[in-house]
């Protein structure tokens, strides 16, 4: 069960992130943030999702958003993966599963008849105010950043 809900504050949320850095969601108080969570680098529908905020984040900066991956795997796989992948944005390691039972990603799935708990392909936005502004469930990779991007633009519209 998600402890977060629209329009409701987001807890200072802390975790290690790429560049020897440490991601906490109060040091981004004046930005949006977007925080997507996906369930393993260097998967192909990981990588197609991170190379589209890769390439529209020039687009995310106009709007005064920043973005932020999100999965279980390590800081040294996160860091390879980035690197690879030419990732203009930080990856956030979440090992211990915290900040997905936050957001209550970790969800039941099956490959091949075996079933297994991992990661939902989920997004989030985060207004300026801290408070989730809108949030993407079981999201399919096509077109969902071009999604996210009009969400930050209609709420950097709102908030004027």
């Amino acid at each position: 069960m998600s402890t977060v809900k629209l329009n409701r504050k987001v807890k200072n949320l802390s975790a290690a992130m790429t560049s020897e850095s440490k991601f906490s969601l109060k040091d981004y108080a004046d930005k949006n943030i977007v925080i997507y969570f996906y369930p393993k680098d260097s998967t192909p529908g990981c990588t197609i999702e991170g190379q589209d905020f890769r390439d529209a984040k020039a687009k995310f900066t106009r709007q005064d958003t920043v973005i932020f991956g999100i999965s279980k795997d390590s800081i040294k796989s996160h860091e390879k993966f980035k690197e690879k992948q030419k990732f203009n944005f930080e990856l956030i390691s979440d090992e211990d599963e915290k900040i997905c039972q936050y957001f209550d990603v970790i969800k039941e799935k099956n490959m091949y008849g075996k079933k297994y708990m991992g990661i939902e392909r989920s997004t989030f936005l985060i207004g300026k105010d801290a408070k989730l502004k809108q949030e993407w469930r079981k999201v399919k990779v096509k077109n969902h950043v071009v999604e996210v991007l009009e969400a930050v633009k209609a709420l950097n519209k709102s908030e004027k």
